[in-house]
């Protein structure tokens, strides 16, 4: 397999936390809210993003909807929407002395389908379909297994880390299983992608601390490509060269799949998320953020270097690689994924870290949860490529005595 394929193999199925934090980087701009074909228009406040959850102005949002709020406490919401009282429990937030609430949570209650258009950055509020068959229909069938062990069950589901409103809604089989789970697990709390903390590790890893720059580092035709292919983004041609290998290689491949509309705020991992936050469900970190960094930075400065160079020859291409993934998620099919995780196998340094240490890791942690004798339910979410081949989870797993069942 190319390499500049096996790089957006590893940014759409594994290793996602990068896809959200280094557009963190940019400055932030405000998302949009429709109902329909129709834009909100706040006179107060505006909707803002905070780790992950869309927040939205309660009662301007509640104006829009035809509905008035009636009282508000510090984690209730009682309202009246075309005539109907409806009761929400929420984490409400001021800002700048305005309430704000989550919109998928005031959606829901309202009655509305709640989805993200990654590439318009809009919240999209449409009419709920009746009878479920035109929604089961449109679900993608995407990929979950089921393991039970002495009373306890994990649903291990595949992630794209980025996706966009078509992944959407899941199948309905996601959603009950999730509402039956007591924990969510996953690589890491990509809601929190953008905190200062993470951000500071990023910079703390990612960039040089002995005063030199990239352009020490690699090739003077890499360097050459690299500006060229930033200023094409609107960005100076410059703009990396504080940073290491790895990071303006990750940037440069979230930069190209935000451009074809695939963003880490509509990736299937953050969206179960934003439900755990929304219903205070505890959720359970498999890795770190210092251990996904950490791997990255300890590539050998060869590795490194390939791994750019590659992405950067192959600039124009990989929207539609993206493409192909996004389908091949939608459809589940196995033979594809299998396809693309065993072509990683062409660097052994690579294979190592981004997948046998790892996965070792989570089957461990996925292990734990079945042993631990308390019959509790897990919803565990990470990379697609994670789980099938020699060195896949399930197999880790199987070895181990369990029985995995594709759901």
């Amino acid at each position: 397999m190319r390499n500049w394929k096996k790089t957006l193999l590893s940014l759409t199925l594994s290793a996602g936390m990068l896809a959200a934090a280094v557009p963190a980087m940019a400055a932030p701009q405000h998302p949009a809210v429709k109902v329909g074909d129709q834009t909100l228009r706040y006179s107060s406040g505006m909707p803002v993003i905070d780790q992950g959850t869309t927040y939205v102005p309660l009662r301007s949002t509640l104006a829009e909807l035809d509905g008035k709020l009636t009282y508000a406490a510090e984690d209730t919401i009682y309202a009246v929407v075309d005539g109907k009282k409806i009761t929400l429990k929420s984490k409400l937030k001021k800002i700048n002395g305005v309430t704000y609430a989550p919109i998928r949570v005031v959606g829901d209650a309202a009655g509305y389908e709640v989805r993200w258009d990654a590439a318009s950055r809009t919240v999209m509020l449409t009419a709920a379909a009746t009878g479920g068959t035109e929604e089961t229909a449109s679900a993608g069938r995407g990929f979950m297994w089921e393991v039970e062990s002495g009373g306890n069950t994990v649903y291990l589901v595949g992630s794209m880390h980025i996706a966009d409103d078509s992944f959407y809604p899941l199948r309905p089989e996601f959603e009950e299983a999730f509402s039956e789970s007591d924990y969510l697990g996953v690589e890491i709390d990509v809601s929190k992608a953008a905190d200062a903390e993470q951000q500071q590790l990023i910079m703390d890893m990612g960039m040089y601390q002995d005063g030199t720059t990239l352009k020490d580092h690699i090739s003077s035709g890499t360097y050459a490509k690299l500006g060229e292919i930033l200023k094409k983004s609107g960005l100076a041609p410059n703009a990396m060269d504080a940073f290491k290998p790895w990071v303006a290689e990750s940037t440069i491949s979230s930069l190209k799949a935000a451009k074809a509309g695939y963003e880490a705020a509509a990736g299937i991992d953050l969206y179960f998320v934003q439900k755990a936050i929304e219903r205070k469900m505890p959720v359970l970190e498999l890795e770190s953020y210092e251990s996904q960094l950490g791997m990255f930075n300890s590539f050998s400065k060869e590795l490194q270097e390939k791994n750019l160079r590659a992405v950067l020859d192959h600039f124009g291409e990989m929207d539609q690689t993206v493409s192909q993934m996004a389908e091949m998620w939608k459809t589940g099919n196995e033979d594809q994924l299998l396809e693309l995780t065993n072509n990683f196998s062409d660097d052994e340094e690579y294979v190592k870290a981004m997948l046998i240490d790892r996965n070792i890791g989570m089957a461990d942690k996925i292990d734990g949860y079945l042993k631990n004798g308390k019959t509790e339910e897990y919803f565990i979410v990470v990379g697609a490529a994670h789980y099938l081949g020699e060195h896949g989870v399930i197999k880790l797993l199987e070895d181990q005595g369990y029985r995995v069942v594709r759901k």
